[in-house]
């Protein structure tokens, strides 16, 4: 058997290394640096600013712990240099174990041909099964001056050369929310800009509430049901103009961050001569994974299901498996988010609004972090934790919180979620004392 899989992202590179040690023989098309966005341009470089905002917000906070007369330099180049450093660190580990002696890397662009062929410059190639994992780039804003040189993605704003003092965020999202939280660590005045009700929109309506009263409480300022309508510029001045409550606002920035979401990399793929089906928002597939095309699969953020780094992995798992005859347990629908602000804010399962919008009967089981020991000695009790439990059953549904490590807590209750466990069977797990996932505890028992 042989695989093609165009896109060596974690969707791609991850299913490659896992087909080569089942025995398969793979081609693997890449056009750019291996690792995708997320190791390039996204999860791990935002996370390196996350652990330097961490740090700077650990000395500004420096007295509550007694230490006084702290005096620091803020070295923004030292901090992108340890960003790319990180980077290179974990592509070169990548390329190495994409040098197993079954799987062929090919550098350029690929496009099909037919439902049978794939192109990469003058080379032609064919084989069993074909998996697209060529990710997404970034959206813009269809408003007049959202293609001014200067705005910013979140790929261009890992790279400028120094903070700005004033940073316009267009979009309350995962990503924009990240950058926002990060940015005012370092230093700039942070207004964002979102234009739904509440920010991040796919999550617990209790959670973005909460999560947006905390970073209010830091200095963030955020402007809800604000649909921007132009951005201008003059001697390196933005001004980007919204409009909120029937009212015309504007927002002065030295940078702006256009931060509305991802669209699928359907690009040069030239799908129509190989008719596969694709929408606007990605291509089509079924629960394994398949197109149309029956030996044509898509994972990850071309399929548009759920823009996760995570989430292409298993699914590529899920794609192999189908291919191979493999029957396997992966619940796609338990995939667990987390979104990087200061503090934290992670989530799995239904939220409370899902299960009543499908007429699902629930109890909201909630606890605090200001009641968790651990919290109190990190002087980190800002944030919640709620439990989303089915009245009938008394299966959890869903659970979501912020706070200190969140992303790491709601590891835990996916476990749970995924093998359908009940609210008895999450009470008589015990947690190590004193620890942040107590509020897990405080919440099953509450």
């Amino acid at each position: 058997m042989k695989i093609i899989i165009i896109g060596a992202g974690p969707g791609g590179y991850e299913t490659a290394l896992l087909a080569a040690r089942r025995g398969v023989e793979v081609l693997l098309i890449e056009s750019g640096n291996l690792g995708g966005t997320c190791l390039n341009e996204g999860c791990i470089p935002t996370k390196a600013f996350c652990k330097n905002a961490e740090v700077l917000d650990g000395l500004k906070d420096a007295e509550t712990f007694g230490v006084t007369g702290l005096s620091y330099d803020f070295d923004f180049k030292a901090v992108t240099a340890r960003k790319n450093a990180v980077v290179e660190q974990l592509r070169g580990g990548v390329e190495s174990l994409m040098g197993h002696k079954l799987i062929t890397l090919v550098r350029g662009k690929a496009s099909f041909k037919d439902q049978h062929t794939v192109i990469v410059g003058e080379e032609e190639y064919s084989a069993d099964y074909i998996i697209i994992a060529t990710g997404s780039v970034s959206a813009s804003l269809p408003v007049p001056g959202a293609d001014l040189p200067g705005i910013l993605t979140s790929r261009e704003i890992l790279d400028i050369e120094e903070v700005p003092q004033r940073l316009c965020v267009i979009g309350g999202g995962v990503i924009g929310l990240e950058f926002a939280s990060i940015f005012h660590s370092f230093g700039s005045e942070v207004t964002v800009l979102e234009y739904c009700k509440d920010i991040l929109p796919r999550f617990d309506t209790d959670l973005a509430k909460r999560l947006k009263q905390s970073l209010g409480k830091r200095g963030i300022e955020i402007n809800t049901q604000a649909q921007v309508t132009g951005i201008e510029e003059s001697e390196g001045v933005y001004r980007v103009t919204f409009t909120r409550k029937g009212k015309e606002e504007v927002v002065e920035a030295d940078k702006v961050l256009m931060a509305v979401g991802r669209r699928a990399n359907v690009g040069s793929l030239n799908l129509a001569d190989a008719g596969i089906e694709f929408t606007p928002r990605g291509i089509v597939v079924n629960d394994f994974m398949q197109t149309n095309v029956p030996h044509i699969y898509a994972v990850g953020d071309i399929n548009g299901k759920m823009m996760l780094a995570h989430a292409a992995t298993f699914q590529g798992i899920v794609a192999l498996d189908h291919i191979m005859g493999i029957v396997n347990e992966i619940d796609l629908s338990v995939m667990p988010a987390a979104v990087f602000t200061s503090p934290e804010a992670a989530s799995v399962g239904k939220t409370e609004d899902e299960c009543k919008e499908a007429g699902i009967p629930v109890k909201c089981l909630k606890s605090f972090f200001r009641a968790n020991g651990k919290a109190v000695t990190m002087g980190e009790t800002d944030g919640f934790c709620k439990i989303v439990v089915s009245a009938e059953t008394g299966n959890v549904l869903g659970c979501h919180l912020f706070g200190p490590h969140a992303s790491d807590i709601v590891q835990e209750a996916c476990a749970m979620i995924s093998r359908k466990a009940t609210l008895e069977e999450f009470q008589s797990v015990i947690h190590t004392h004193p620890t942040l996932t107590e509020v897990l505890q405080s919440a099953i028992h509450s």
